[in-house]
C-alpha cells in the first residue's frame, strides 16, 4: 500500500492535462502530501506519544512501551528500504547527538527539563526513546530530500557550514557556563546561507525558497510538536511543574539553529552530497 502511495505521489496520473490554477492547485496539495509521506517515521512516533496512556498498558511504562515503538519502526522502515544503511548510520548520529543532549540538560546541575515518569529504560535521568525523537527530525530531512527531488544552490564550503555547525551544537552547553552566542551564532549562519537556496518539485515544476527560511519554518513546527509533547506530559520545562504553559517561543529559535546543524549532517550523505552545489 505504501509503494503504490509513493507511485502516485511520484507519477500522478493525468497531470499532463493540468494548467493554470488547476496545475497550482495540485503542486500545493502534492506538496503537503510529500511533506506529510516524508514525516512517515515522525509521524508514527508522534501519534505513540499523543495516544499512548499516560499510566503505560498491561504495567509496563509509556516511555518503555515508546521505545519499543520506535525501535519497531525503524526497522521496518529498514526492511522495506525505505531508508537504506547509510541513511540509518546518520540518523543514529542525529539519536547520539540529541542523546547527549538530553542527558546534560535534565542534569541536576543543570535541569533545563526533566521526564517525571518511571521507566525501565532510563538512563541518566532520559528515556531512551528520546533520542528517536531527534532521529526523527534525520528521517524527515532524508526523505523529504528525497521525494521532493531536492536540491541546493550556492551552498556554502562544507568546512564552513561544519564549523558554524558544531559551534551551535557547543553552545547548547556552554551557554549554561558562559555568555549565551546564540543570537551571533544565527547571524553568522544566516549570513552564511544567505545565497543558499533549496530547489524542490513538487510536482512538475521546479520551485525555490531560500535554505535559511525552510529551516526556521521546520523549527516552527517542531516548537508545535514540543507544545503537543509537553501537555501530554511526556516533558517538562521548570515553567510547566504546576500546570501546562506553552513551550517559551525562543525555543523557535532553538529549533531553528538545530535544523542547521541537522542539514549539514544530512548533507554529507553520498547520494544528498550529489545535489548540492557549492557557491562560486
Amino acid at each position: 500500500m505504501l509503494a503504490a502511495f509513493d507511485r502516485l505521489l511520484q507519477e500522478p496520473p493525468g497531470v499532463t492535462e493540468q494548467s493554470g490554477w488547476r496545475l497550482r492547485l495540485l503542486e500545493l496539495l502534492w506538496f503537503g502530501l510529500k511533506e506529510a509521506r516524508a514525516c512517515l517515521f515522525a509521524g508514527i512516533l508522534f501519534a505513540a506519544i499523543l495516544l499512548m496512556p499516560r499510566n503505560g498498558i498491561a504495567g509496563l511504562p509509556r516511555y518503555d512501551l515508546l521505545l519499543l515503538i520506535a525501535v519497531l519502526s525503524q526497522a521496518w522502515l529498514l526492511w522495506r528500504k525505505i531508508e537504506t544503511w547509510d541513511e540509518f548510520k546518520a540518523i543514529l548520529v542525529f539519536h547520539s547527538l540529541g542523546f547527549a543532549l538530553e542527558a546534560f540538560k535534565v542534569s541536576e546541575a543543570i535541569g533545563s527539563w526533566r521526564y517525571p515518569e518511571f521507566a525501565y529504560t532510563k538512563l541518566m535521568g532520559v528515556p531512551l526513546f528520546s533520542g528517536f525523537m531527534y532521529a526523527a527530525v534525520g528521517s524527515y530531512m532524508i526523505q523529504a530530500w528525497r521525494l521532493l527531488d531536492l536540491r541546493v544552490e550556492h551552498h556554502p564550503p562544507y568546512w564552513m557550514s561544519w564549523a558554524v555547525s558544531v559551534a551551535i551544537y557547543i553552545n547548547f552547553f556552554s551557554h549554561h557556563f558562559i555568555p549565551d552566542l546564540r543570537v551571533a551564532l544565527a547571524a553568522l549562519a544566516l549570513g552564511l546561507y544567505a545565497r543558499c537556496t533549496v530547489v524542490f518539485r513538487p510536482l512538475r515544476r521546479a520551485l525555490r525558497m531560500p535554505l535559511a527560511l525552510a529551516l526556521v519554518l521546520i523549527g516552527f513546527f517542531l516548537w508545535l510538536a514540543e507544545n503537543f509533547g509537553t501537555l501530554f506530559g511526556v516533558w517538562q520545562y521548570p515553567n510547566q511543574f504546576g500546570a501546562w504553559a506553552t513551550v517559551h517561543v525562543g525555543k523557535w529559535g532553538a529549533w531553528s539553529l538545530l535544523m542547521m546543524m541537522s542539514f549539514s549532517i544530512v548533507a554529507n550523505l553520498k547520494h544528498i552530497k550529489a545535489t548540492i552545489r557549492l557557491a562560486p
